[in-house]
């Protein structure tokens, strides 16, 4: 913006000024980069990459779209041997990046205030895997050459014999060459698991064998604000920067299956308003899910608001008995007065904010 008077300072003082996606491309020009692209799970799968890679001592430089728990930094520097990058597909960003390695997690309509159709989505993830110099690898139900990975299915890399195992799970592991049985990993979700297969596949393409990685699985530290389990008053909240209905989707598979038998509520800060009416009736389908529903304002960010579109409108659609709209600032209040023994926050505009304060002023609340 041209009232921005640090920008102002630069570009006076002679300094070029250049999209952060354009950056992060020079950055990584003439070395070996491994991106992670995808609708959903990019940010968690890159940061599980990272985290195996500092497990196996390499050498790299990772970009990172989140903040492992715990430690306030998205980027990472041992060295310059590896370039680790999320790659992100609002405004085309990641169409800048030519990866020797990717990783496509998922492809899935977002961001139609930039392409307008879904076919002007999807092509433009069928640009970025032309752009890979050297190995794809992509999630078994994505249309697009590579090599694939996946859940109880037919792929290069899979994950079959699932258990619970406290806070996450156990599991058989296939890869190309071998077999790994019992293999833990300490985050909850089936989506965690695929996850971790992207980022094993990726690493195995530059030389790092899933023998050598398997043990960060036991010891990630965690993506804030990505399923991050708090115990309150003999209840569980959940943390998610779920915005796609996919996205609580997965938060709520979750929950069904890791907390069976228990009531649930879900507190959703809608995010945008275009993402609203463009997913209007998925929002309704994945939300009816929850016995409890209650919804903030929708989260604006760079948006203007569209006539018709309050999440006023989106709690009317839905049938639920137990439902209402708060203000974020009754968030407390809220979660103080729900009879539901399990409660995810989500959303991914400032909800997250308000819930750490929320914590912050609870000495009762554990991560």
């Amino acid at each position: 913006p041209k009232e921005h008077p640090q920008l102002n300072y630069f570009i006076e003082q002679g300094n070029a000024v250049k999209k952060r996606a354009v950056f992060l491309a020079e950055c990584c020009y003439g070395k070996t980069t491994l991106a992670v692209a995808g609708t959903h799970g990019k940010t968690t799968t890159s940061l599980f990459l990272t985290h195996l890679f500092e497990q196996t001592q390499q050498s790299f430089t990772s970009f990172m779209g989140g903040f492992f728990n715990g430690q306030p930094s998205n980027l990472k520097y041992t060295g310059e041997d590896f370039m680790l990058v999320e790659a992100d597909e609002y405004d085309r960003s990641f169409l800048h990046l030519q990866p020797t390695v990717a990783g496509i997690t998922y492809v899935e309509s977002d961001h139609l205030d930039v392409y307008k159709t879904e076919q002007a989505f999807a092509d433009a993830f069928v640009q970025f895997s032309k752009q890979v110099s050297q190995t794809l690898v992509v999630a078994h139900n994505i249309p697009i050459a590579g090599i694939t990975y996946g859940i109880d299915v037919q792929a290069d890399y899979s994950a079959t014999a699932i258990k619970p195992h406290n806070e996450g799970h156990t599991f058989t592991l296939h890869t190309p060459s071998q077999t790994y049985s019992n293999v833990l990993i300490n985050q909850l979700g089936l989506h965690n698991i695929s996850n971790a297969l992207c980022a094993i596949a990726m690493a195995e393409q530059v030389g790092i064998s899933a023998a050598q990685t398997l043990q960060g699985l036991r010891t990630f530290p965690g993506v804030y604000r990505r399923m991050n389990i708090y115990r309150w008053n003999n209840r569980i909240v959940i943390d998610d920067y779920a915005h796609h209905p996919t996205e609580i989707k997965s938060v709520l598979a979750t929950i069904k299956d890791s907390f069976a038998n228990h009531s649930n509520c879900v507190v959703f800060q809608p995010h945008l308003f275009s993402r609203t009416r463009d997913f209007f009736d998925e929002f309704v389908s994945v939300l009816t899910q929850f016995d409890e529903v209650i919804l903030t304002p929708i989260y604006p960010a760079r948006e203007q608001p569209i006539e018709g579109i309050t999440s006023e409108a989106l709690l009317d659609a839905l049938p639920n008995k137990r439902k209402k709209c708060i203000h974020k600032k009754e968030l407390k209040e809220a979660l103080r007065e729900t009879s539901a023994s399990i409660i995810a926050v989500l959303g991914a505009g400032d909800i997250g904010a308000e819930f750490e304060t929320v914590v912050s002023s609870h000495s009762s609340f554990a991560l």
